[in-house]
């Protein structure tokens, strides 16, 4: 759920080092520049671009140090920068004041922003914590890339938990995405945790889910609320899976080098209240050391290259190797390169049952 690399300095990061070193560079370079030239340079009107660039990156006092200096720069008669007028010297020096004036406004925002986004990300996280490397007898590993930027949450949601019955697993997509799906994220998560301590079967689970977005979508006047899921649940020694699907497709399953996507019956999406018309029907699949179940979010199976071709994941995925964070990174690494405007959720969910394997 990381979102780091989609943040620049021009979204709230901070600034890159040849940002900061900008405005003393400038300085040292007009300085260098008139020292070594025999005749007088008019460059002056150079240094007044130093003030506003010092904004970028510095606070009100650093500004004003390199403001003053400017000034300095302007009237020491050793540079003879073609003495430059009274009306030069003003200018530059009502451009220094704005530039502290400012660079206060901004520091002051930047504080705000920094604790607004500490505060979000702690909520967001709060919705979806990172996974566990492991629960019970499965490992896993999950990558979350939303779509909405700054933002750590979107429609998207996945969570891995052990409970009386078992390690139980839930991978979906609610309607929309972005923050406007946050709240049915949580909500939908929220009884997931709960369904995972008092339900007996992965089947009823699924039924908990569906009736949580009927009640919630109730209070809602013409809501067309609803969900795509996966929910799984490991046996004992995480030897066989139980899968149940409502609405997306069954995990693929990595094999002795294979890819395979699991014939899993889809039933109907969460929300819709037909839980009890047409239960959720699971199949059970045994498992082998080795094996991986690998789960996906439409943000992977319908991301498009620019000449609208589909990502091809079983193609693709049997070439990587490594560990379950490897193989999710170089998913992600290969998604972006083959599909660069991706503009949906991307989701990932790697499972593997047994111990960890030898890199």
């Amino acid at each position: 759920m990381r979102d780091r690399d989609r943040r620049s300095w021009l979204r709230g990061a901070p600034p890159p080092g040849w940002v900061r070193a900008m405005p003393a560079a400038l300085l040292a370079a007009v300085c260098a520049a008139t020292l070594a030239s025999p005749d007088p340079l008019d460059i002056g009107f150079v240094l007044g671009a130093i003030p506003p660039l010092a904004v970028l990156s510095y606070g009100p006092a650093a500004t004003a140090v390199l403001g003053g200096l400017v000034l300095v720069v302007l009237n020491v008669p050793a540079f003879r920068l073609n003495d430059p007028g009274s009306t030069d010297v003003l200018t530059v020096g009502f451009v220094a004041a704005l530039s502290v004036v400012v660079s206060f406004v901004r520091s002051r925002r930047d504080a705000q922003l920094m604790t607004e986004r500490a505060v979000a990300e702690a909520a967001q996280r709060a919705v979806v914590p990172p996974l566990p490397e492991r629960a019970g007898d499965v490992r896993c590993a999950g990558l979350y890339r939303a779509a909405q930027r700054g933002t750590l949450v979107g429609g998207d949601f996945f969570d891995v938990r052990e409970g009386p019955c078992g390690v139980r697993v839930v991978m979906g997509d609610v309607q929309g995405h972005g923050l406007s799906a946050v709240a049915t994220v949580a909500s939908l998560l929220g009884a997931f945790r709960e369904a995972v301590l008092d339900r007996p079967d992965p089947e009823s689970v699924a039924a908990r889910l569906d009736r949580r977005l009927v009640v919630d979508s109730a209070a809602v006047r013409h809501s067309e609320l609803f969900a795509t899921a996966v929910v799984m649940e490991f046996g004992v020694g995480a030897g066989t899976v139980r899968i149940v699907a409502c609405g997306q497709p069954g995990p693929v399953l990595l094999r002795d080098g294979h890819a395979v996507e699991l014939d899993v019956p889809v039933g109907t999406p969460l929300g819709l209240g037909l839980s009890d018309v047409a239960p959720p029907a699971g199949i059970t699949v045994p498992l082998r050391p080795g094996d991986r179940l690998f789960l996906a979010s439409d943000g992977v199976w319908e991301a498009r290259n620019s000449a609208g071709a589909f990502y091809p994941l079983l193609d693709r995925i049997t070439a990587f190797t490594g560990d379950l964070p490897d193989l999710v990174e170089r998913v992600w690494t290969d998604l972006v390169r083959y599909a660069p405007a991706l503009q949906d959720d991307v989701t990932m969910l790697v499972l593997a049952p047994g111990a960890p394997e030898s890199r």
